[in-house]
């Protein structure tokens, strides 16, 4: 076991959500990836186009519920649900927790593969989809659309490759640098990068484009791009 920051242990290629992680998930993840808090202010605020009365909202892989409740919190009194989806019982459990008191609120401990996924009119998968074996990846993209209905939203932010070994060198580089100035040392960077090995992988932007292309989606557009991290809204 190594230490990769925020009393956080990991093995090599055996990075999990459960435990420690789940414990420490807010504050490590808004330490290791630029702009976290932003990116949750955007989703609420393009929420506002697609969360009318009697709405159905999903977040896919929800871990404690922050931007879940947040969603529930903005669109009180509209009588929408919103549903959260998470494959870790101790991520499942907080989320809980934190959103019982919120009305139409429901967190479903399930796999993102095969949660059921109806009559949405918004899903949010916020750092999740890279997180799915690339094997199963395009099912998930196709189950969303699927899930959406006509003129609904599909909100994801992922962690993306560089268009080539050059741009990949620069961005590794530049989201170490970040990393070091929010405090994190050389030994942890190096050992959260060893422990996500065959656990995070993600894909090119123009790889998340061919998925929701693949899936059925037309009309998509970046709303966020920052070094190696990207949104996307996809519209049915």
């Amino acid at each position: 076991m190594a230490e990769v920051g925020d009393v956080i242990e990991a093995e090599n290629a055996r990075w999990r959500f459960s435990g420690a992680a789940s414990r420490q998930f807010d504050s490590h993840i808004a330490r290791s990836i630029p702009f976290y808090r932003e990116t949750h202010q955007l989703i609420l605020n393009i929420s506002d186009f697609f969360v009318q009365d009697n709405a159905v909202v999903y977040d896919i892989g929800c871990a404690t519920g922050q931007l879940l409740a947040a969603l529930a919190e903005r669109h009180a009194g509209r009588e929408a649900s919103f549903t959260g989806v998470d494959c870790e019982v101790d991520m499942v459990a907080q989320a809980r927790k934190l959103t019982a008191h919120l009305p139409g609120v429901a967190v479903e401990h399930a796999d993102a593969r095969e949660s059921p996924l109806s009559d949405a009119d918004l899903i949010v998968s916020c750092y999740t989809m890279q997180f799915i074996a690339p094997r199963d990846r395009q099912a998930v993209f196709d189950r969303i659309y699927a899930g959406l209905n006509w003129g609904g939203g599909f909100l994801m932010f992922e962690k993306v490759r560089a268009p080539d070994a050059r741009f990949q060198d620069m961005i590794t580089s530049l989201y170490h640098d970040f990393k070091l100035e929010q405090g994190y040392s050389g030994g942890e960077i190096v050992a959260k990068t060893r422990s996500l090995k065959g656990v995070l992988e993600p894909f090119s932007r123009e790889g998340n484009l061919g998925l929701l292309e693949r899936a059925g989606f037309v009309d998509t557009m970046t709303v966020f791009k920052y070094l190696c991290f990207e949104g996307f809204l996809a519209i049915k």
